[in-house]
């Protein structure tokens, strides 16, 4: 399986409509896909595997007197809070789904990067067809392994603050970490049956079911609030606000595309005249999708790991850590170690913006396909000029597109100051968690309207 849709960059797609909106209205094409027995049984399948996840997430490692408020003080992290909402929760009850899909992305952007960084395996990709894929695959998944014991064992390390599980022995953490890798394992099973016999992206189906799961937890808690009168009574006004606002402001930069006309050399094929027709290259303003967020909260977050891992502030070095990742939470109730934060938090967005998309577009590639299959973008010439002319291009798109997750990634920390409450009761309205939604909402939506026009096409 690929990097799942909604964490990778946009398309560079030939021909055809390419469009990342949709074409038909989203009641119709719901409506259509109820009404067509296929469509519907897969949907079916797909909402039945939710099921299956919804249940499980609610299925605790059995550690005895363990209660789920002995965590709320050791999870209270960036990091720690997006893993828990990914998994619908899972952490935060000790479930035997508490890694969730995490080590398996975090597999699939290593073996991404490996197999584009080293030029024999890249070669391998490019000439070994279905073969090749099945191998890669393969080592994704022996990676995934190795990945849930190593974050595993660091996740209970950390939580050795909490008295329950710091007196569990060792044979008794072994089995907790069996529990785990299980448990992601078997979600990554799910998102591939759902690929399989569903509809759309199963691994981003899984993410995006945690999420939705985690909402009704974070309603809840915003409206107890407001009746215990701890949170102002316009807070939810403003959440609802910000909520759709971002919605829209994120729906409008994911299908925004820069188009790039491509003109098709006329040739002669027997007695006839093929091509001369006018296409388009598009390429999508957020090319690099939700990786330089996950890449900078991931680097946000190491100090705050390693001090729990090294005693946290009971220790000298354990305590220089803590001190450190002070500066670098930008939900930081000090003014100046939140701008810090924000400052040196948008900085890697834009690093890993610009990292991400050249790994994943290659331009002299692009414009060695476009030569060899007769085309041109007009006013260019090919070769050099046409790689030139789309490093130039891709490099613009590329600020805009970094600004864009930029302000995303930002509005999670500054929504909470706006609405009066804390950040954990607002962590859907933006960043990591809506940008995946709606990204993997459209990728679907797209998914279900391209088997529509198939079948239409096919009558």
């Amino acid at each position: 399986m690929s990097l799942p849709s909604g964490f990778g960059g946009g398309g560079a797609d030939w021909g055809g409509r390419g469009d990342k909106g949709l074409a038909l209205p989203l009641s119709e094409t719901l409506r259509a896909a109820w009404a067509d027995p296929d469509l519907r049984s897969r949907i079916l399948f797909v909402l039945t595997m939710f099921s299956v996840f919804a249940f499980g997430v609610h299925v605790a490692v059995p550690i005895p007197g363990l209660r789920p408020e002995d965590l709320t003080s050791q999870l209270d992290n960036p990091m720690f809070q997006m893993l828990n909402m990914f998994g619908g929760g899972a952490l935060r009850r000790i479930s035997i789904f508490s890694l969730g899909l995490n080590p398996y992305i975090t597999a699939s952007i290593i073996m991404q990067i490996l197999y584009t960084a080293v030029p024999k395996w890249k070669q391998e990709m490019q000439d070994g067809g279905e073969y090749a894929r099945s191998q890669q695959n393969k080592k994704t998944r022996y990676l995934t392994i190795a990945l849930c014991l190593i974050q595993g064992w660091g996740l209970l390390q950390i939580l050795n603050g909490v008295p329950q599980i710091a007196a569990l022995g060792v044979p008794l953490k072994l089995v907790t970490l069996l529990f785990w890798t299980a448990g992601a394992m078997f979600m990554l099973w799910l998102g591939e049956q759902i690929s399989e016999r569903g509809i759309g992206n199963g691994v981003s189906l899984m993410i995006f079911a945690g999420i939705i799961l985690s909402l009704p937890g974070t309603v809840e808690q915003l409206f107890k609030g407001v009746q215990a009168h701890a949170v102002p009574f316009y807070s939810p006004i403003v959440v609802i606000g910000v909520f759709l606002l971002a919605t829209w402001f994120i729906v409008y930069f994911t299908t925004a595309q820069r188009r790039i006309p491509i003109q098709h050399m006329r040739r002669m094929v027997g007695t006839r005249m093929m091509g001369g027709q006018t296409s388009y290259l598009p390429l999508s303003v957020n090319m690099a999708g939700v990786m330089p967020i996950i890449f900078a909260v991931s680097l946000l977050g190491l100090p705050y790991q390693f001090s729990m891992m090294m005693g946290g502030q009971k220790t000298p070095v354990g305590n220089f850590l803590y001190e450190a990742a002070s500066y670098l939470q930008p939900n930081s109730t000090s003014p100046l170690k939140a701008v810090l934060a924000s400052i040196l938090y948008t900085a890697m967005i834009f690093f890993f913006t610009y990292f991400w998309t050249a790994i994943q577009y290659n331009v002299e590639d692009i414009s060695n396909n476009l030569k060899r299959g007769g085309s041109f973008i007009p006013g260019v010439r090919p070769g050099k000029q046409t790689k030139d002319f789309l490093d130039g291009v891709i490099s613009r798109i590329t600020v805009v597109g970094a600004a864009f997750i930029s302000v995303v990634a930002l509005l999670q920390y500054i929504s909470p100051r706006l609405a009066g409450i804390s950040s954990q009761q607002v962590n859907v309205i933006g960043g990591t968690s809506l940008l995946i939604m709606v990204s993997v909402a459209l990728e679907t939506m797209r998914q279900i309207e391209a088997n529509l026009l198939m079948k239409q096409y096919g009558q």
